[in-house]
Parts: C-alpha cells; sequence; structure tokens
C-alpha cells in the first residue's frame, strides 16, 4: 500500500448536488463527496480491519512537473496553480492547495510502479481517470492511472489498463485512443457524454486505434454478476490475447448498491470477486484510488477487494448490507453491442 498524507491537502468545497440555484432550500450545505474524509476513512479500514496483518504501507512521493507532462499539457498544468479557488467545471474546483495534492497522488502512483511489487495500491486522492491530456472533469486533475501506463510504455513495458469505477474512464480513454499499443478496458454505467469537459460518451462504438478502447458499457442497475460476466466473457479474454506485462487498475467503488454517485449495485463480495479475478491473471498490477463516495460502505468494499488481491481463502468481514438485485441478464444485450463493435479488431476473442 501506498499513502502519501498531501493527497488530504485538496479541498473540492460543496456537494455536487449544490448546482446553483436548484437546491434553494438546503439550510446546511451538503459537503463535496470527494473529500478528505473518505481516504481517511479507506486507510482506516485497511490499517484496522482483519486485513490489516497481511499489509505493507510504504511512503509516497510527489511527482513532477516534467513527469506529469508524459500525460498532460503544460498550459494545463499550469492552470492547476491558482491563488484562490476556481471551478473548472461546475463539480470540479481547484484551490491553492489542489496542486500539492495532486502531485502527491501522481507521484505516490509513480512510486508503486518503481517499487517494483507485484502488486501495489495507491491509496490516493484526488481522483485521476476523467483528467484529460488538457482539461480537468469529474473531480479529478491529474491522471494517475494514466500516468503509471505512460511511464512503464516508455519503460518498455506492454501496458493495460482496467477501469471499474462507475464512471467512464474518459480521460484514459483520451489519452491512448491513438495508441494501439495499449489497451484500455473501462466497466462503467451508462451514462453519456455529460458536458464539454466530457465529451466521450463511454459507448461500445468508441474503440480506438485498432479496437484498443473498450467500452464496457452496462445498464443501470447492474450488480455483482453483470460485473463479473463482463470480466469473465470479456475483459479477461482480450487481455489474456493482448498479454500485458502490467495491469494498472482505476479502482473505484462507486458502483456500489449504496453509493450516491452511482446507480450500479455491487456488493463488498463482487469487489472481492474482482479482486480475485485481477490477482489470477498473473501479471504484476498497480491500482490506483478512483471513486467511491459513501465512504463507510465504500471502505467495506475496498477492504473486500484487497481480501480478494490477496487471494485470502474466506471473507474476512461479513457485508450487513448486501442483499440488493443481482439479475445478471440485464446485461446481455450491452454485451452483444459491444462484440459486434469489436469483432472486426479482436476475431476468436469474442
Amino acid at each position: 500500500m501506498f499513502w502519501h498524507d498531501d493527497c488530504l491537502e485538496h479541498d473540492a468545497g460543496e456537494g455536487l448536488w449544490e448546482l446553483p440555484g436548484l437546491w434553494p432550500w438546503l439550510d446546511v450545505a451538503e459537503p463535496h463527496p470527494e473529500n478528505a474524509a473518505r481516504l481517511r476513512t479507506f486507510r482506516h479500514a485497511l490499517t484496522h480491519g482483519p486485513v490489516a496483518e497481511h499489509l505493507t504501507w510504504h511512503e509516497g512521493r510527489h511527482a513532477s512537473v516534467d513527469e506529469l507532462l508524459r500525460v498532460h499539457t503544460a498550459g494545463y498544468l499550469d492552470s492547476l496553480r491558482v491563488s484562490e479557488r476556481v471551478a473548472l467545471e461546475v463539480n470540479t474546483v481547484v484551490g491553492p492547495e489542489t496542486w500539492r495534492a495532486a502531485c502527491a497522488a501522481a507521484g505516490t502512483s509513480l512510486a508503486a510502479l518503481e517499487s517494483g511489487a507485484p502488486l501495489a495500491y495507491a491509496l490516493v486522492r484526488p481522483p485521476g481517470h476523467h483528467a484529460q491530456p488538457d482539461m480537468a472533469d469529474g473531480y479529478c486533475f491529474v491522471n494517475n492511472a494514466a500516468l503509471v501506463a505512460e511511464t512503464a510504455r516508455r519503460q518498455g513495458m506492454r501496458v493495460a489498463v482496467l477501469d471499474w469505477d462507475v464512471h467512464h474512464g474518459n480521460g484514459t480513454q483520451e489519452v491512448f485512443y491513438d495508441r494501439p499499443d495499449v489497451l484500455t478496458i473501462s466497466l462503467h454505467m451508462r451514462h453519456g457524454s455529460w458536458g464539454t469537459n466530457h465529451p466521450q460518451t463511454g459507448a461500445p462504438s468508441e474503440v480506438g486505434a485498432d479496437g484498443r478502447n473498450v467500452n464496457i458499457e452496462l445498464s443501470l442497475g447492474a450488480g455483482d454478476t453483470a460485473y463479473l460476466r463482463a470480466l469473465d466473457e470479456i475483459a479477461f479474454p482480450l487481455l489474456r490475447e493482448f498479454a500485458p506485462d502490467l495491469l494498472v487498475c482505476a479502482s473505484g467503488f462507486d458502483g456500489s448498491a449504496f453509493d450516491p454517485n452511482g446507480r450500479h449495485n455491487i456488493t463488498a463480495s463482487g469487489y472481492r470477486e474482482i479482486g480475485r479475478r485481477v490477482a489470477s491473471f498473473g501479471t504484476r498490477v498497480v491500482l490506483t484510488q478512483e471513486g467511491g463516495y459513501l465512504r463507510g460502505y465504500s471502505a467495506l468494499c475496498l477492504h473486500a477487494l484487497v481480501e480478494g488481491l490477496l487471494r485470502l481463502p474466506e471473507p474476512l468481514l461479513e457485508d450487513p448490507l448486501a442483499y440488493v438485485p443481482d439479475d445478471s441478464q440485464l446485461v446481455d444485450a450491452d454485451f452483444a453491442l459491444l462484440r459486434k463493435a469489436l469483432k472486426p479488431f479482436w476475431p476468436g476473442v469474442l
């Protein structure tokens, strides 16, 4: 596990739901869902839960500007260094403390790569997978997963990115869309474009160079079985065919059944099984923390994912809230559409 205290410094302000003029009846402002408390809670769960004895913790570092330029433009990075709070888009606010936190998140993600560990998790914020080369989006400023992937690519590794945050990893898609030597796979709910800062749709038709950008768009309500089918029937067959040296995972928990920012139904058990599948793939893995906004349940999901990554034989924690709908047939049409889009590029795989 890789951590840096400076990741806590970014202040996202007031909440997602406080769009201007829409909620005049709130007498107490909602805290923004992407806040330091969520990351502290995640760490507390891993240091005080039963999985703690299986983990080692390492200090991260700050990324340099030269490192950030691997995936972002100089002008965009300059825009993140501000003396007062500025909204880069309606829910993504940069403040005087943001640059330091973003550099800590990026550098700590690179430290996880540099460790050479077969399995390394960068527990960082602000999240990153929506950040495009020249644009912030969706609470994200620096694309930590893309930076790890691009750094490894430049070191001669064959790299794939697997993203299970409930939202489309549009920033990572944008970084690698024209590169056939990096495979990017995003599992996410169907939400389409959400404005000028997120023009990508996340649809299966966005296939990238040689079909190396794979969007597994799942219908609202998708739960454990749907996600595991998506991994077993689509993601891992493509990953095995691509045969990466390094798998970078953008790890979000906003696909949980109780998250305010998602509309999917994954339980802690589902995340445990995702972790087991990633570990069983047999490739070196670096994970970067993305979403997860009901912090108590997200922390339980993180604990369960880590149990799966460690391939522990039995669950260490019970899930008191696990009973939710889990209709795997919901996504049959989604898979058929995706297979049609990818078949020209991956014959014999799907």
